[in-house]
């Protein structure tokens, strides 16, 4: 036999054994020539001389048909990327990667294209895989970063940036104690490399507290996962951050919560001791007061009068704080509240002070009890007034969405000290003088509106001055105005 002939067949024995699909197609898709392995991915039976094979142009092998066009007619090669061929095991079919170069014919003219198809189901199963991974590691609420094996940062998530407040560009080539808090102990970072770097173990979890860019204490619940090869090697660390700092004040709510509870029971115990005498030394100041013509006497007598109307003043505030009832619920315009609220503290400011209403020109309504939310307003007010000593003015704004109406009390006052910040709405704590207040109103506004299922909050304006926070839920069904 020729040699010629022997390397033929030779090489038609090889391309049928390969697992890669071969096929001739001409420029207008005709397949004049394919391997067994082409032929099983196109569905044939047969061989080339027992059956012609057809390529449907539009079916998978549209984008082929055409590819094949283009290459023969501009003499350039085409590769076809991740075409997807239905219908075919695996559950999901096959996922080809194509080839195509433009072949002379005997001639010399380009007239058809060698075809190379390779089964790329695996490869593009694990891009797909890692694509998922690496979305999901983009879009997790939580802080992940990993580190190599050195402990150097190479990626952070979105959520890393915006819980610590550094950018993706800034940690990069640092290490994770970026973040370190000073008051996390040293033990719990020896702990943790000794559980990570541990074979047997190989990760960490637990809570610790770090600290974002603006010096914030954050507390989290993290995990560290040590990532290893095939050799059992650590090529990676994994580090997940849960952020638990709305979960702590929620926390620290519920606690203060509880700690005015029992601050009322035992403030309704002391009022009602006080109250018998107390009445007694009214009663016996006025007897004398009655009884003698003393200038001097009376006099005193008055100052003893006085002091017994503030100490009376204080029980009725320490009534008020324990024996807060129910709240009587009903429908309530917030405007309406606040008109009634300056019609009530009307007189008890300077004229120097002023007072702006910008309520919306559609009702606000909430349920609630509207005697109780007076109240609220009322003391919000006369604190501004108090803080501004006479001169300044009172915005009043409301809000209303997301579910929610909001009023936003702002003085030009001078603000609230950092370290009283914390205490603004613990019982009995004030800052006003002697016998200027006993520190009950904001402790009241507070317990009424957690009864409303709302919220209240205080901080300081950027240009200077308090500004109280006041959230409610909006009664549904109710027309609202809108911010």
């Amino acid at each position: 036999m020729p040699e010629e002939t022997t390397g033929t067949h030779l090489l038609a024995d090889l391309a049928d054994r390969t697992s890669s699909g071969l096929a001739v197609l001409t420029a207008d898709g005709k397949v004049r020539w394919w391997n067994r392995a082409f032929g099983r991915l196109c569905g044939a039976t047969g061989t080339p001389a027992e059956a012609p094979l057809e390529l449907a142009a539009d079916g998978p092998w549209a984008g082929v048909l055409e590819a094949v066009e283009r290459a023969v007619a501009t003499g350039h090669p085409e590769m076809l990327h991740d075409v997807h061929l239905r219908g075919s095991d695996p559950a999901g079919g096959r996922y080809l990667e194509v080839e195509i170069v433009p072949l002379p014919d005997r001639s010399g003219t380009l007239a058809q294209a060698g075809v190379h198809v390779s089964d790329v189901t695996t490869s593009f199963a694990e891009r797909e895989r890692s694509h998922l991974f690496y979305t999901s590691f983009l879009t997790s609420n939580n802080a992940i970063e990993v580190t190599d094996a050195r402990g150097v940062l190479v990626d952070v998530n979105p959520a890393f940036e915006r819980i610590y407040g550094y950018r993706r560009s800034e940690v990069l080539g640092k290490r994770p104690n970026v973040v370190r808090s000073k008051f996390t102990p040293p033990e719990v970072y020896l702990e943790l490399w000794a559980s990570i770097t541990d074979p047997k173990r190989g990760f960490w979890a637990g809570e610790m507290l770090n600290r974002d860019k603006r010096g914030r204490e954050r507390p989290v619940f993290l995990t560290i996962t040590a990532v290893r090869n095939p050799d059992d090697e650590i090529t990676h660390y994994l580090g997940v951050a849960v952020d638990l700092s709305e979960r702590r004040a929620w926390e620290k709510q519920a606690a203060h919560s509880d700690k005015l509870a029992s601050i009322g029971q035992l403030a309704a115990g002391v009022a009602h001791e006080i109250n018998t005498p107390l009445a007694n030394v009214m009663l016996i100041a006025e007897s004398i007061r009655r009884r003698t013509t003393d200038e001097w006497v009376r006099s005193r007598i008055t100052t003893v009068t006085e002091q017994i109307d503030n100490a009376a003043r204080i029980v009725r505030g320490l009534l008020d704080f324990a024996r807060r009832g129910e709240p009587k619920m009903a429908p309530v315009d917030l405007r309406q509240v606040a008109r009634d609220a300056l019609e009530f503290v009307k007189g008890k400011q300077s004229q120097d002070v002023e007072v702006v209403l910008n309520l919306p020109e559609e009702p606000l309504t909430v349920l609630g009890d509207r005697g109780q939310l007076i109240q609220v307003f009322t003391n919000l007010l006369i604190n501004s007034f108090d803080a501004m000593e006479g001169q300044g003015k009172v915005r009043v704004e409301f809000r209303g969405s997301g579910g929610f109406a909001t009023v936003e009390f702002a003085d030009t006052g001078p603000g609230i000290p950092e370290q009283v910040m914390p205490h603004m709405f613990e019982p009995f704590f004030t800052t006003k003088g002697e016998g200027k207040g006993t520190g009950l109103g904001l402790a009241i506004c507070h317990g009424i509106v957690q009864s409303h299922h709302g919220t209240i909050a205080a901080a300081n304006a950027n240009g200077g001055g308090a500004v109280f926070h006041l959230s409610l839920p909006l009664h549904l069904g109710a027309t609202t105005a809108t911010s």
